[in-house]
């Protein structure tokens, strides 16, 4: 779990396209895999703290615990619909729809607007554009890495 909290933070503080009002990346690759593996508890507690590691050390603004809220929900959700459950292409979807519509669409975007002062409407058609492009994405990617896991019993939690 601490190798995938590592990857987390290369991932998202070094390796995403960063803005201020978006971030694309691959940072949920980690927290997914810890989810099908152990659980949403483990994977909850992996990217909240990922979260607030990242933001510590290498954030670019004050810490902001919204962030670190999302965090913890984002590693649940995938945990609950995924965990003793990898490669059902129903539980990838519907976990990466909530994810990115619930938390990383609707809430990531009142934390934004709450720290930048931008109207909240006003910020929604990047960031719609960019949930869009990256559900497919998601998805695959993470059905991908299940499917690894599915096949390797010495992976499977």
């Amino acid at each position: 779990m601490a190798l995938m909290l590592a990857m987390e933070v290369v991932l998202t503080r070094f390796l995403s396209i960063n803005t201020p009002v978006i971030r694309i990346g691959f940072g949920f690759l980690p927290i997914a895999v810890v989810a099908i593996m152990y659980g949403p508890i483990s994977a909850a507690l992996v990217g909240t703290l990922a979260d607030f590691i990242g933001a510590n050390m290498f954030g670019t603004g004050a810490y902001f615990p919204g962030f670190t809220l999302t965090a913890f929900l984002i590693g649940t959700t995938y945990g609950v619909f995924m965990y003793k459950k990898p490669g059902k292409m129903f539980y990838i979807v519907a976990s990466v729809l909530i994810v990115t519509i619930a938390w990383q669409l609707a809430t990531d975007t009142l934390w934004v607007s709450m720290i930048t002062g931008a109207s909240y409407v006003a910020l929604l058609p990047w960031r719609i554009v960019r949930s869009v492009a990256m559900i497919p994405v998601q998805i695959i990617l993470i059905k991908a890495i299940a499917h690894v896991i599915e096949k390797n019993p010495s992976l499977k939690g």
